[in-house]
């Protein structure tokens, strides 16, 4: 990135239901953990973490400053409350600038598909984000799928058509679909029966031939 996301966070002793009392208080309870580093409880500002983060994918890089001593993370999981939509908990990877690492890269999908204004149809796209490996700091923030080579309802977009940087090694399957086109549904007109002559309401004569026989007999 541009531009360094730096939070600031402190080592939490609170823990369990505890930490609802944080909550109220603006704060945000998160955890760092990595291979060679302490699984930390921390807490940050929830206003100021809101902002930092915002547009911020799983593949681009954090610095967390824990106490004044600042770590490179990646985003690993963030929880919300679904009613007010506002972050609960933060998981951060902390990760070695100097070991490649594979993480899941964001797509962006850009441009027009053609069949699109030519001829209509639904856009499907089969996924979001696609996993590669590299050095944290050779870490695409997001990989464009550009739409302009969807000219036909036939033509489609695999993974392998996907431009990666130099230093990134892709790890999902290559020939796995990206994105196509469908053509639109087409209602049919329903078809009204035809009346022969006769109406297709009226119930089938049934001949009762045995009971007039009895009747008949008597």
């Amino acid at each position: 990135m541009d531009n360094k996301v730096v939070i600031n966070a402190t080592k939490r002793t609170v823990t369990g239901r505890k930490v609802n009392r944080l909550r109220r208080q603006g704060k945000l309870p998160g955890v760092m953990y990595g291979s060679s580093f302490e699984s930390t409880p921390i807490f940050m500002d929830l206003h100021d973490v809101t902002l930092r983060l915002r547009g911020v994918s799983k593949s681009t890089l954090v610095t967390i400053n824990l106490d004044g001593e600042e770590h490179p993370t990646l985003l690993q999981d963030r929880q919300k409350n679904f009613v007010r939509g506002n972050l609960t908990h933060i998981d951060f990877r902390v990760v070695d600038l100097n070991v490649v690492i594979s993480a899941l890269v964001r797509l962006r999908f850009v441009g027009e598909a053609p069949i699109l204004e030519t001829m209509g149809g639904v856009l499907i796209t089969n996924i979001q984000e696609i996993e590669v490996e590299a050095l944290p700091g050779d870490l695409p923030e997001t990989l464009d799928v550009d739409l302009s080579s969807l000219d036909s309802y036939s033509a489609s977009i695999s993974v392998a058509d996907i431009d990666i940087p130099a230093g990134v090694i892709l790890l999902t399957d290559h020939t796995e679909k990206v994105a196509s086109v469908v053509a639109p549904t087409i209602e049919e007109e329903p078809v009204e029966d035809e009346l022969l002559g006769e109406d297709v309401d009226a119930e089938p004569e049934v001949i009762e031939k045995g009971k007039q026989e009895e009747e008949i007999e008597d």
